[in-house]
């Protein structure tokens, strides 16, 4: 065997001299003289094995060398992206140095080919198998009998004890082919639905990933989800099985007897109630065994839901390119190595969390998921763990600051030298947030990630680990994403012109599901429209300026409320703030801050209002509101829920009344 590095054309007698590529192959011997080989091509730190059955193209043909050239250029299959052209290997007898040549000719030219994302945990099950994938740290609180939605917090109640638990690859891989052939046997096939209601445990991504095998489709749904969104959501996305765990007994209780007509209801955690069957013990007495089901990309993979602070959420379809792109992305843009350790802390239902993680996925690197989020638990997770990369929501970033600041924490206590990436998205970062942790942590990079659960999460725009210069920014297209901002008719507008910012690439959703209104007012000639507006600089960074429903026309003036916050949250004393539109009679309507002050800072509005005489004028807010600010699960503010306190009915109802 020899291997042939395409970049030096440096020949390689030995697999070990090629270790800094990480090729693998198999040699399957035929009758007639007929050699199968059998390549593991690099993407990245991502290998996508290429079997003779996925790739009949990769037959070499021992007297007939000219025939396999014929192939290679006529079969697609064996096309893909050049930058990722990083090895290639071929065995022949005769004619080696002339095939290899062609071949390599042939292969960097670009093209696409199919691989589901169930190959990345098999890969790091075979090569990385003893080596830890998930841990568990500080376990959710469980409920006894019924807990209610209203009762979560951001993310997760902290917890009272601390728990540590881990799997490694082998493990990850072989949970879920469990759950696969659990679910195969049940008479789940190919298109259906399978939902997941979990808080995060190492259960839910080897349930995920079980699912995907057999050829199903993975529902996540948010926790924080009423018994009614359950039903409504399960109905929507004619989900086919609901695997709940503990905490969701008393929801799932009070729908019961009209969720399980029809369906399965699999409970994960100790004390199966009497509605449903006990995931545990079904799976322990399930094949190990990988099931095979054919998947190419155009198959249906996942339904996401919206974060329904606008109503009910809408049901979103991706396929497995989406999935595997999420890969390709989180590792491209953070260069995420086997060495990294990557701690999660936001949910595993939502696409950002997920995504993120997809980085250890396909560099097969350790991932920790931390209940709770209080500054001693993130840091002493760090520092026990070693994590390497920390995914922050804006909260969590200002939370360990303060922390610092008042000396509840002392950085001196824990190990966090290791720690090479803060990054944060799922809202606007504020410039000032990110200016004080650079004095306390100089050596952090820095990125900031903008993404829908209609772009499948994080990743379509990123400021980049070397743009800190441009803070305040998302930053530019993703890998592999087109961008642009265009006005009301569609025209891309001018640079430095606010306008609706639309994204373009493999993860954009199928559709909404079941809702094919919804989904032409988004997607127009495979552009999808964000809602969100933003503006693009003279060096071709882009800035978010808020969400289009969330303009405020103030005396026919267009105020964008995620500008003025930016101001407010620089001031000492303010921890969190929301501006929002209120009725007025003469302007239509005027701005409002809600503010929430840190502990221990009081401020009058006296105080904010002589604050904001540094903005122009018509920025200014007219009424200042000291009150907390909700969030949802992913860190968002829930304007909604603002409007519907202070404001009573929409605006629009509000001018049309009078």
């Amino acid at each position: 065997m020899i291997f042939f590095n395409n970049s030096t054309g440096e020949k390689y007698r030995d697999v070990e001299d090629a270790v800094p590529y990480r090729c693998d192959w198999r040699i399957f011997r035929l009758p007639n003289r007929v050699v199968a080989v059998s390549l593991f091509l690099r993407r990245g730190n991502g290998v996508r094995p290429y079997h003779p059955h996925q790739c009949p193209t990769m037959v070499l043909m021992y007297n007939n060398p000219l025939a396999l050239l014929c192939e290679l250029a006529v079969e697609n299959h064996f096309t893909f992206m050049s930058q990722y052209a990083k090895i290639i290997t071929y065995m022949f007898v005769n004619t080696l140095e002339l095939l290899s040549f062609l071949a390599f000719k042939l292969l960097i030219a670009k093209g696409s080919f199919c691989m589901p994302i169930t190959e990345l945990l098999e890969r790091n099950a075979r090569e990385f198998g003893n080596d830890v994938a998930l841990v568990e740290v500080n376990p959710e609180i469980r409920e006894t009998r019924r807990v209610t939605w209203k009762e979560y917090e951001l993310i997760e109640p902290n917890p009272v004890c601390h728990y540590r638990r881990e799997i490694t690859w082998s493990v990850f891989n072989e949970k879920a082919n469990r759950f696969a052939n659990l679910l195969l046997s049940r008479g789940v096939k190919k298109g259906d639905k399978v939902g997941i209601l979990l808080m995060n445990c190492l259960e839910w991504l080897p349930i995920y990933f079980g699912i995907l095998k057999t050829g199903a489709l993975a529902v996540p749904l948010n926790f924080r989800y009423t018994p009614e969104e359950i039903k409504y959501c399960l109905d929507l996305a004619e989900v086919d099985i609901l695997v709940f765990g503990p905490e969701f007994i008393g929801r799932v209780e009070e729908i019961a007897d009209e969720i399980s007509k029809n369906r399965l209801l699999f409970y994960v955690g100790e004390n199966c109630p009497s509605f449903a069957e006990h995931y545990d013990r079904l799976t322990a007495n399930c094949a190990s065994t990988t099931p095979y089901i054919e998947l190419c990309d155009t198959d249906d993979a996942a339904i996401y839901f919206s974060s329904g602070t606008t109503g009910f959420p809408k049901a979103i379809l991706h396929n497995h390119e989406s999935l595997m792109h999420a890969a390709r992305v989180e590792q491209n843009h953070h260069g995420q190595t086997k060495d990294d350790v990557f701690l999660c802390i936001p949910p595993l239902y939502h696409t950002g969390a997920k995504m993120h993680w997809f980085g250890s996925l396909i560099s097969g690197g350790k991932a920790v998921l931390l209940k709770g989020v209080k500054p001693e638990f993130i840091l002493d997770t760090v520092s026990r763990e070693k994590c390497t990369i920390v995914w922050l929501l804006v909260p969590w970033a200002q939370d360990i600051l303060l922390a610092i600041e008042n000396g509840d924490v002392h950085l001196e206590d824990y190990e966090l030298s290791q720690w090479r990436l803060m990054h944060i998205g799922a809202q606007p970062v504020p410039p000032s947030l990110i200016a004080r942790w650079k004095k306390v942590f100089p050596n952090h990079k820095y990125d900031t990630n903008y993404g829908l659960s209609e772009s499948i999460g994080p990743g379509c725009v990123h400021l980049g680990l070397d743009n800190i210069h441009k803070v305040g920014a998302i930053g530019k297209a993703g890998f592999g994403w087109e961008v642009k901002i265009v006005d009301d008719k569609g025209n891309t507008v001018k640079q430095g012109e606010v306008g609706e910012l639309c994204v373009k690439g493999p993860g954009v959703m199928t559709c909404y599901y079941r809702d094919p209104k919804a989904t032409a007012e988004t997607l127009k000639d495979g552009w999808l429209f964000t809602g969100d507006m933003a503006q693009e600089d003279e060096d071709g960074f882009i800035y978010l300026v808020d969400r289009k429903k969330d303009v405020i026309i103030s005396g026919g003036e267009n105020l964008y409320p995620v500008q003025i916050e930016d101001f407010l949250r620089s001031h000492d004393a303010i921890r969190d703030v929301a501006v929002i539109g209120l009725p007025d009679q003469r302007l239509g309507e005027i701005a409002a801050a809600i503010i929430e002050l840190k502990p221990d800072h009081p401020c009058t509005e006296e105080e904010i209002m002589e604050f904001c005489q540094k903005l122009p004028r018509y920025k200014r807010p007219h009424k200042i509101i000291f009150a907390d600010i909700p969030r949802n699960p992913t860190g968002k503010i829930e304007k909604p829920k603002l409007r519907k306190i202070y404001c009573g009915e929409s605006l629009v109802a509000k001018q049309n009344h009078g």
